[in-house]
This record gives structure tokens, sequence and C-alpha cells, in this order.
């Protein structure tokens, strides 16, 4: 299966506008969805025979900044048996950083969700265990947000960067 097979098999499954942008330059090649379809696309495409995206390999969280006002969420997907990749991209509200969770699709996604919840504050509703894995339970903030203001103390101790 090429690149134009797999958008027209997502686009006859969830609807023309289940596509919004494709860039077939990246590498991958990436396919933006909407965002409350995140779940059901990854579903599709990890269940369906032809495609069988078996393998997460990276899910990566980017602040836009307050220009935009928004965050995107990227899967990166591999397709072992049938040696394909994939990244659909997501666009979130900023304001309101909220997608569907992946992990119950692929367990890596666990981890990698939880990464984007703590340095970005990206939720994703319905994950198991959404806390904070790098930094401490109670650190103030996101830092890898670009608004982010940089804690001189914690806990008493100067924190130096």
């Amino acid at each position: 299966m090429n690149f134009v097979q797999l958008q027209e098999l997502i686009a006859e499954e969830f609807g023309a506008k289940s596509i919004l942008t494709t860039d077939e330059t990246s590498i991958p090649a990436t396919i933006t969805i909407p965002a409350e379809k995140n779940a059901e696309i990854c579903d599709y495409l990890f269940k369906h025979q032809q495609t069988y995206f078996d393998f997460l390999s990276c899910l990566t969280g980017i602040d836009n900044g307050k220009t935009t006002n928004t965050m995107e969420v990227l899967y990166h997907l591999s397709s072992i048996p049938y040696a394909m990749q994939i990244a659909l991209r997501v666009e979130i509200s900023r304001e309101n950083p909220t997608l569907k969770t992946v992990s119950h699709i692929w367990k890596s996604a666990n981890w990698h969700e939880r990464e984007a919840f703590d340095l970005l504050g990206i939720v994703f509703e319905g994950h198991p265990d959404l806390r904070r894995i790098l930094m401490p339970a109670d650190w103030e903030g996101y830092p890898l947000r670009k608004d982010y203001e940089i804690q001189t103390h914690y806990h008493g101790i100067e924190v130096k960067y």
C-alpha cells in the first residue's frame, strides 16, 4: 500500500474531512487528522489487515506558542509486516490541550503520553495512569512550553539551568 492508497483508505472509512493535510515529502510521510478522531483512526490503522500499524515508535508533543495558540501531537507509526512508516499529526488548542489516549492500542503509548503530559501539559483522556514521569509530582508548570517560567528554587533548593 502506498501513501495515496492509505489516504484513500482513511477517507473512505472516516470521510473526506478526516484528512486535513498531507505531506508526502516529510520523513516519514505525514497525514494531519482531526483531534476528535485521533483514537478512532489510530485503532483502525492498527486493526486493518492491509495496514497493520503494529508499532508506535514515538509520540511527539510540540508547543507552537502563543502566536498560533496551538500544540501538536505526532504519532510515528510503523507496520513491521508491511515495512511502512507514517506519522499522524494532530493539532490541538493550547488553552485546552486534550486528546483521547491511544495507550489501549499500543502499550508503548503509555509512557510517551505521560511524558507529553509531564513536559507540555497535554491531557490524554482515558489514560490509565496519567501522572508525571520525569518531573517531581509537585513540580509547577510544564517545562517544554514556550512560555514556561523557570523556577529558581524547588523546596528551598536552588535550581540551576
